[in-house]
């Protein structure tokens, strides 16, 4: 045989032999393939920050914008005829109470009340000397009652004019602080009796007037506390004292008034200010501000991991708002809070958290 019909041969018998082979040798198993195999590494989690949220009695704090307002205003006014003589305060000076602000010319003021008081002297001696006589008999008792209504009168008349001398003297109704005169020394009380002549302000105290509207009127009551911060910078203590219990019918707020002492005069009238009063406690978490974020349907809340390690999405209610924090309702005592990461993961997503601190947590 030619070597070309032998080398088909052997490849021929080669071939039969490796399929045979199959049959009678043992299979490859699964275990022997994983040997040969490398192993599948397990996928890697992302990992977040997480807090334990701690559910306490929050008192509230009711934040209202208004401005401060003078306890009282009058206008000062000359109330009789005359010259005015003295003046003895100027624009932003201080009076107590009684004090003499102006004085006008006399006008004859003094002179009638002599004439009334020698009036009152002369019915008085008169009505005596009628007594006497009367005791002894001598004159009838019907004309004791003329003289004493005569004596009345004459006191009477002596009161009016006594009224009318002192109402040449203006004083201070109560201590404040002049802020108009509209006189000089020299001109006719006159000409502008019953209008304006100045006006006294009482500084302390000062009051803090806020609106508040119709769904938080229920939760301020007489008497609560409240901190008074003013544009300034300057603060201060004060008590409610008045609420409107009708609304405005324009803005449909109420007026509140919080009494500040203020016997240095440190606060100035019709300064802007914010006002905070303290409300029923109610259960809140307080949570850092970076904490929030958005559902997919665009809900205000926070991310939190469940005891399987699973994200879930928590609707809050904000209470208060601070600087750094932020107090809310909606979340239960032990929740885990995302603080970190947040932002990078979805509802239903298996994470990997770690615990961290409430001082990490500001950061």
């Amino acid at each position: 045989m030619k070597a070309r019909h032998l080398t088909a041969i052997g490849l021929v018998a080669g071939a039969a032999l490796w399929i045979a082979s199959g049959h009678f040798l043992p299979h490859e198993t699964p275990e022997s393939r994983a040997a040969i195999q490398p192993p599948v590494a397990a996928p890697t989690l992302f990992r977040v920050a997480v807090l334990e949220s701690q559910l306490v009695p929050h008192q509230r704090k009711l934040l209202l914008s208004g401005r401060t307002e003078a306890d009282k205003k009058v206008t000062l006014m000359a109330r009789t005829a005359g010259v005015l003589t003295e003046l003895r305060v100027r624009r932003g000076s201080r009076v107590e109470q009684g004090e003499i602000i102006a004085v006008l010319s006399d006008e004859a003021r003094e002179a009638q009340v002599t004439q009334a008081r020698a009036l009152v002297d002369q019915r008085k001696i008169e009505l005596d000397a009628k007594r006497r006589l009367i005791e002894l008999n001598a004159v009838p008792r019907l004309e004791l009652s003329s003289l004493e209504a005569q004596h009345k009168s004459a006191v009477a008349a002596l009161g009016v004019a006594e009224v009318e001398r002192d109402r040449g003297v203006i004083r201070a109704p109560w201590a404040g602080v002049v802020t108009e005169l509209t006189s000089e020394v020299g001109g006719a009380a006159l000409s502008f009796m019953g209008k304006e002549f100045g006006q006294l302000v009482a500084l302390d105290p000062m009051l803090a007037v806020v609106e508040v509207s119709e769904r938080r009127r229920h939760g301020v009551k007489l008497g609560q506390m409240a901190e008074i911060r003013l544009v300034s910078g300057q603060t201060a203590k004060g008590k409610v004292r008045f609420v409107s219990p009708s609304a405005s019918q324009t803005t449909r707020t109420y007026r509140v008034e919080i009494e500040v002492p203020n016997a240095d005069f440190s606060i100035p009238d019709g300064i802007t200010a914010e006002v905070s009063i303290p409300i029923d406690a109610m259960p809140a978490t307080r949570i850092p501000r970076s904490a929030l974020t958005y559902s997919s349907a665009g809900q205000l809340g926070v991310r939190i991991v469940n005891a399987e390690g699973v994200v879930e999405f928590a609707a809050i209610t904000i209470l208060e708002d601070d600087q750094s924090f932020m107090w809310v309702g909606g979340l239960t005592d032990g929740a885990r809070l995302i603080v970190q990461g947040q932002d990078f993961v979805r509802e239903g997503q298996k994470v990997d958290a770690v615990s961290v601190a409430p001082q990490t947590a500001q950061n």
